[in-house]
């Protein structure tokens, strides 16, 4: 069964870009558009895996 999750994504003040997703606690940030593919995936496997970054 798939789900749809929604990001916010938003320009950060200070440089690059960040995305939440509503409803989830699940968050990431990155230094261009393009990289959010990636991030973004990686960020939704972590979160429902239980992936621990050190």
């Amino acid at each position: 069964m798939e789900k749809e999750i929604i990001f916010l994504v938003e320009e950060d003040s200070e440089g690059g870009y960040t995305a939440k997703a509503l409803g989830y606690s699940i968050y990431t940030e990155a230094e261009s558009i393009g990289e959010f593919k990636t991030m973004i995936q990686d960020a939704v496997l972590c979160h429902f895996s239980g992936c621990m970054e050190f």
